[in-house]
């Protein structure tokens, strides 16, 4: 019955692996000397379980407190701006695959709008009235919003 409880313990709280094997050899020496002290004032399988779960927890405090690292607040900060550079990256160029799969003149007159054109130069290049420009990169936008808050990707 001790085994069980021990290897329930140890498999809960540890990978198995020769490094951990170690643990349940800890598990059963320390039943073995802690033996004597049970008094019966709970059910052994109770106090194995307790005399497992403090061995076992004993392994894996210090093994978490090894593997952690301190990163000072600034380091943090960084890695924050960075990601914040990345999902801006990765949003730009979502959007510009949106903008690739337009129509001809929507994808023209849409790219010409992100460079910065105002609607009349716009109108002036493609030929069209500035209200017709200001009207279709409004549906543009929208257009282009639904798909990139939908999660749209492949469907046209």
């Amino acid at each position: 019955m001790a085994m069980a409880q021990c290897w329930t313990v140890w498999r809960a709280l540890m990978k198995p692996n020769r490094r951990t094997s170690r643990l349940l050899q800890d598990i059963h020496v320390g039943l073995w000397r802690s033996f004597a002290a049970f008094d019966g004032g709970c059910s052994l399988r109770t106090w194995v379980y307790r005399v497992a779960h403090n061995i076992a927890t004993s392994h894996v405090i210090p093994q978490k407190r090894k593997n952690s690292v301190l990163v000072t607040l600034e380091a943090i900060e960084a890695m924050s701006d960075v990601q914040d550079r990345y999902d801006q990256r990765a949003n730009v160029e979502r959007l510009l695959a949106l903008v690739q799969r337009l129509k001809p003149l929507d994808r023209q007159m849409t790219l010409l709008y992100l460079e910065g054109m105002d609607t009349a130069s716009i109108g002036e290049v493609m030929g069209v009235s500035a209200g017709s420009v200001a009207t279709k990169i409004h549906l543009i936008k929208n257009i282009l919003a639904r798909r990139f808050h939908g999660g749209e990707r492949d469907a046209g």
